[in-house]
């Protein structure tokens, strides 16, 4: 199938410009994608409007079993996990019980003074001051932390990096902290709060917060890329990081995920469009709004948002294209595989837009 280019933006460190192959076949680069050198197992599809129109999948979801990688597989899905979080806080805003422009020393006590400032938006937005992981340590994570507020400890105590509000600066720490807000604000627990209020109304039921110490029997094992080699990934604890990357999910979940937010399943339309609004601070690179990188090119950047994700075992990524009702999802059970990722997906917009023309 010959198509136009579709031109997108995809976040990798600094922008890149990918454009849709012509002639490309979906099913080709998928298997292409796959392979003991590769993703060890990869999945992807696309629905127009609530409809699945492909999937796919390839390689296996463990080498030492060889169960097929499916639709199905649970598999680590990373910094997606911000868009629970995110669409969890502006049903909470709906209902009055946070303000996006309220102090977060209004919902947490006892918060070091440089922190009461701080506002639930610049959170969202990253533009927080909040520190990002140091060092391997925290990204390769071993302890496990039984609460939030005990996760929180970590980092709550460094100094701000910059004044709140003024610069953009990514940081899966800041979604701890929205997590934590969103168990005062609702009097449940974070997990209690994503099942009741994301994953059941979506029809989510093979996704979950993974537990360390006691991880999903059906759950892929984790692998990582590196140079020309693939080789299985050593198991960390993600309950440092759970509100912006300690999720498990399958394609077919993450579908209904997109689906349901496009339907207003989970907050109204006027809520996800002020989601996607950038704020007035500089990007080196994408633009970002409340919880969703904004990937489509000036000055119409919000017509296709959606986030990637990456820690080990997993590469992820997430894209809807707002006016068509578009929803393209990619995982692999791989870390390391960005950039090939991220092009399928790319691709797949590209495909699906032209198949509407």
């Amino acid at each position: 199938m010959k198509f136009a280019p579709f031109l997108i933006f995809i976040f990798l460190g600094a922008a890149i410009q990918v454009t849709a192959q012509e002639n490309f076949n979906p099913d080709k680069q998928l298997l292409e994608l796959s392979g003991e050198k590769a993703n060890i197992g990869i999945t992807a599809g696309y629905s127009i409007a609530g409809d699945l129109i492909w999937s796919n999948s390839a390689g296996v979801a463990c080498l030492e079993n060889q169960v097929p990688f499916s639709t199905r597989t649970k598999t680590r899905i990373a910094s997606i996990s911000k868009n629970f979080t995110a669409v969890a806080i502006m049903q909470l805003v709906e209902q009055n019980l946070i303000e996006l422009d309220a102090s977060i020393d209004k919902y947490l006590s006892g918060l070091p003074a440089d922190k009461n400032s701080i506002t639930i938006r610049q959170l969202m937005a990253h533009t927080a001051g909040i520190s990002q992981y140091e060092g391997q340590k925290e990204i390769e994570n071993t302890i496990h932390f039984v609460s939030l507020e005990e996760a929180m400890e970590v980092f709550i105590n460094r100094p701000l990096l910059y004044q709140p509000g003024t610069k953009y600066f990514y940081t899966t720490y800041g979604y701890v902290v929205l997590g934590r807000i969103i168990e005062v604000a609702s009097k449940l627990s974070y997990g209690e709060y994503i099942q009741k209020n994301i994953f059941i109304p979506a029809g989510m039921s093979n996704s979950g917060i993974e537990m360390a110490n006691n991880l999903d029997a059906d759950q892929s094992c984790l692998y990582h890329h590196q140079g020309k080699k693939t080789k299985e990934g050593k198991q960390n604890d993600l309950s440092n990081r759970t509100p912006g990357g300690g999720f498990y999910s399958t394609l077919e979940d993450m579908m209904k995920f997109g689906n349901a937010l496009l339907d207003e399943k989970f907050i109204k339309t006027e809520s996800l469009e002020l989601m996607l609004k950038y704020q007035a601070v500089e990007y080196d690179g994408n633009k970002y709004g409340l919880g969703w990188t904004l990937y489509a090119p000036p000055p119409n950047e919000s017509l296709v948002f959606g986030h990637s994700g990456g820690q080990t075992g997993c590469t992820s990524q997430l894209m809807i294209v707002g006016p068509s009702k578009t929803v393209v999802v990619v995982l692999s059970n791989t870390s390391g595989t960005y950039p090939d990722i991220a092009t399928l997906a790319s691709n797949l917009v590209g495909y699906s837009e032209a198949s509407q023309n």
